[in-house]
């Protein structure tokens, strides 16, 4: 059979019409953005029409865009540039226990260069807490770094909770929205946000490409040096072609966010309902009310994720454990390690599930029942041995 991909939540396919749109400016724009000739003019304008078109969707002003390489530069430029930029002010930090480790990381660097970093619990279901965020700030507190959306689980958080109790205190907010982004609408006018990142791949757009969203009046220092592009934000020459993709990709967001939305409580439902048929013990990991509908997590006891995994690979069907930056890693996953504690089962049972645009009810169905099939199997199997 032709293989099933349920890991959109790891990158997405690229859509037919970004890849057009990137072809057309390999193949007719050759200018330098910063060259003041008709041919560096002619790359100028599809990089500031690609920035007021990014804006726009988010409630932003263009120059509040700052291109990058990715969701993780995005993170890393965001913190390390506000932590650096403003430690004068102090030099705490909090973040949550769940973040990508593009934000996890970075946050450890900084405690090696003397920072003070509060790591937030969650609750069973993913969710940190407000009034433990509330308790945990002090007033050398600098910046605050909560994603959006879980990659894993798809919880999403108190964003606007969180943006409106940090609007009168000094810390930066700056939250992720790699995965929430293109599924959740969005706007940093309605919601105090200071910075937001994201990833172009995850919404059919190139790999390798992405924006950072600094509002105005955020005192970010650079960690690249060379050229004054990006407001002096990022040095380096821009990618034009892949900077174009991506603002197609955010324009058809835009044009149909509501039936992306729809289209992925569909297959969530499809998925669940064909479990439920075939009669297999599973649990969803994450919050019932707050989630993101193109990703699921289930736990399936009595299984072990790197067996089941490859199990469902050689059957064809594509998920993952948890987060693509830790495939291959036999250790349990951070956020369900957060959510469970150290050695619960939840932590070595579990796959994520995470759905694309537009897939095809048998197709699901399919996936469903091949799933079921192997849990059954392995569970069977576990029974044997023991």
């Amino acid at each position: 059979m032709d293989p099933i991909y349920l890991d959109h939540a790891a990158t997405t396919p690229i859509d037919p019409e970004v890849l057009q749109v990137m072809m057309e400016t390999y193949q007719t724009v050759v200018g330098n953005p910063s060259s003041i000739h008709s041919f560096g003019r002619q790359a100028r304008k599809i990089v500031d029409d690609s920035r007021h078109t990014i804006a726009k969707y988010i409630g932003a002003r263009s120059r509040e865009i700052v291109f990058t390489g990715g969701g993780t530069e995005g993170d890393n430029l965001a913190i390390l540039g506000t932590a650096f930029a403003n430690k004068h002010k102090g030099k705490h930090i909090i973040t949550s226990k769940v973040e990508h480790h593009g934000v996890l990381k970075t946050c450890a660097y900084l405690e090696s260069q003397g920072f003070d970093v509060d790591y937030l619990d969650v609750d069973r279901t993913g969710r940190i807490s407000v009034e433990d965020l509330k308790q945990k700030l002090r007033d050398d507190t600098i910046l605050v770094t909560i994603m959006f959306a879980n990659n894993e689980v798809g919880t999403i958080q108190p964003i606007r909770e969180i943006a409106h109790l940090l609007a009168n205190h000094q810390a930066y907010f700056h939250t992720d929205v790699v995965q929430a982004f293109g599924t959740v609408d969005m706007d940093v006018k309605d919601t105090p946000i200071d910075m937001l990142s994201m990833a172009g791949h995850k919404i059919g757009g190139p790999k390798g490409i992405g924006f950072l969203f600094v509002r105005d009046g955020v005192r970010l220092q650079a960690f690249t040096h060379g050229g004054d592009q990006e407001r002096k934000r990022r040095a380096g020459t821009e990618n034009v072609p892949e900077i174009a993709g991506l603002a197609r990709a955010v324009e058809k967001v835009g044009e149909h966010l509501h039936e992306r939305i729809q289209s992925s409580l569909k297959a969530r439902q499809v998925m669940l309902e064909t479990l439920d048929d075939e009669h297999v013990d599973y649990q969803i990991n994450g919050n019932p009310e707050h989630f993101l509908p193109q990703v699921v997590n289930l736990y399936f006891p009595g299984t072990q994720v790197e067996t089941l995994l490859t199990k469902l690979d050689l059957s064809g069907v594509a998920v993952s454990s948890g987060s693509a930056c830790t495939a291959g890693s036999i250790e349990p996953s951070h956020v369900l390690t957060a959510m469970f504690g150290q050695g619960a089962p939840e932590t070595k049972s579990s796959i994520r599930i995470s759905f694309g645009d537009a897939m095809q009810e048998d197709r699901l169905r399919e996936a469903g029942k091949i799933i079921a099939t192997s849990v059954r199997e392995l569970v069977s199997l576990g029974k044997v041995g023991n």
